[in-house]
C-alpha cells in the first residue's frame, strides 16, 4: 500500500565487488544509504544497514527468483 504523501521508492540494485573472489558467493544489494549482503548458495541475509524487515524480506525473495542468474553472473565474472 502506498500512501498520497509517501515519497515513490528508488530502484534497488544488485553487484559484486572484483574483491569479493575469496568469500562464497554473494551479491550487494543498495538502494539509496541502505545496504545489504546476501549468500547465495543457499540464499540467506548475511548484513544490512538502513533496510527495514519488510524490506530485506522483498529483497531475499527478489535473491531467490534471481539467484541462478546471480550464481551465473558470479561464475563467469570470477572465472568459477
Amino acid at each position: 500500500m502506498v500512501h498520497a504523501n509517501s515519497p515513490p521508492q528508488r530502484p534497488i540494485s544488485f553487484f559484486f565487488y572484483s574483491g569479493d573472489r575469496d568469500e562464497p558467493a554473494h551479491i550487494h544489494v543498495e538502494r539509496d544509504s541502505s545496504a545489504a549482503k546476501f549468500w547465495l548458495q543457499p540464499v540467506q541475509y548475511q548484513s544490512s544497514v538502513g533496510f527495514s524487515r519488510v524490506d530485506l524480506s522483498r529483497i531475499a525473495r527478489l535473491v531467490e527468483d534471481q539467484q541462478g542468474h546471480f550464481l551465473e553472473a558470479w561464475n563467469d565474472y570470477f572465472g568459477n
